[in-house]
């Protein structure tokens, strides 16, 4: 049976002890506290957890997702930039919205604007993916009575509508030509504070992503084995302490231990940092110097494509390759690999005539 009690801070708290069960609780009402108790002795002699203060008080499906952030952060996983971008969205578009109306028709409604809007048909799944992690969170963790067929619908019927999808895998390798140009533009503007022809070829070089390059540090260069240490690298597996060394070489064109001693004459004494400059401003500066010299459809992305394909045509196996770029699955890793043509002449399988 529920025992209340009132505290010394004027709270009321809940202890209810039923069928093995021990729960308590704490509200600042007295009727709140009543009424949850009632509730949670029915949840406990049908067999099932009582639901907990806060998710009991979770009318909207903004407040599940507040509730998944706060649980995910007490647990030492808060959301990473991607992940919070997707439940702030969320939040922006339908965190209104009761549990109840959160039907088929209204998820199949968000799908079809997030569409007219731009998404394409990976981020919409994952999109989709998200709404199905809130809910599945808030009935597992917090026993909350919800289903989540709706959502297993709604990305039927967008998947159907082909909304939902695999992406286009990009081929897009930039040409010898291209480099040049930005090469030329970027080392002939003195306004450019940013080192980018250096990180261009140093991306290319490593086949790193470009908050990786304006992460790293000095601390984590070895120059006697020339390794370098990538902390917390990305990986949908282990987002955080997925630290890993890679070999500093010098096959694709561009020699990366050379690239980073022509760092250390702008070395900062306030940062440890190798690149130390913002990864949206690099980003933004290729953006712009593309749109300005008319290369189309390029990304700073594309240059980790173009980094993992030149180890491909320098004789790499892919477990060799695997060990520069950090891929563990080879499925994901073959996505990356574009390789052209020209390189089989090259290759040592090729027989002179």
């Amino acid at each position: 049976m529920a025992n209340i009690r009132q505290l010394a801070s004027g709270h009321w708290q809940v202890q209810i002890r039923l069928k093995g069960r021990k729960v308590t609780e704490t509200f600042l009402r007295y009727d709140h506290a009543r009424e949850w108790a009632t509730a949670a002795e029915g949840q406990i002699d049908k067999g099932s957890a009582p639901t907990g203060r806060r998710a009991r008080g979770a009318k909207t499906f903004g407040t599940l997702i507040d509730l998944h952030i706060d649980d995910m952060k007490e647990v030492g996983k808060p959301p990473r930039r991607s992940k919070s971008a997707t439940l702030a969205m969320l939040h922006r578009e339908l965190g209104a919205f009761k549990l109840s109306e959160l039907d088929r028709e209204r998820l199949i409604k968000f799908g079809r604007d997030r569409a007219k809007n731009g998404a394409g048909p990976v981020t919409l799944g994952q999109d989709i993916g998200a709404i199905k992690l809130v809910l599945s969170h808030a009935a597992a963790v917090h026993g909350l009575e919800i289903s989540i067929e709706p959502v297993l619908l709604a990305r039927i019927a967008l998947k159907r509508l082909g909304l939902i999808g695999k992406g286009r895998e990009r081929d897009r390798r930039p040409t010898e030509e291209e480099l040049q140009k930005l090469f030329v533009h970027f080392d002939s503007n003195p306004r450019q504070l940013i080192p980018m022809s250096r990180i261009i070829k140093f991306a290319i070089a490593t086949a790193m992503r470009q908050e990786e390059i304006c992460r790293v540090t000095w601390s984590d260069l070895n120059l006697r084995t020339k390794m370098l240490m990538i902390r917390d690298r990305k990986d949908p597996r282990a987002k955080m302490g997925n630290d890993q060394r890679i070999p500093l070489l010098a096959v694709s064109g561009y020699d990366a231990n050379t690239l980073i001693e022509e760092q250390r004459s702008v070395r900062s004494n306030e940062d440890d940092r190798i690149f130390h400059y913002s990864s949206k401003s690099a980003s933004t500066a290729f953006t712009r110097a593309c749109a300005e010299l008319k290369i189309d459809d390029l990304h700073f992305h594309d240059l980790r494509h173009e980094g993992t394909s030149r180890l491909f045509e320098a004789g790499f196996s892919i477990q060799q390759v695997a060990l520069v770029t950090g891929h563990k699955d080879w499925k994901m890793l073959r996505r990356y690999t574009h390789l052209r043509p020209e390189s089989l002449h090259s290759s040592p399988n090729v027989v002179a005539a």
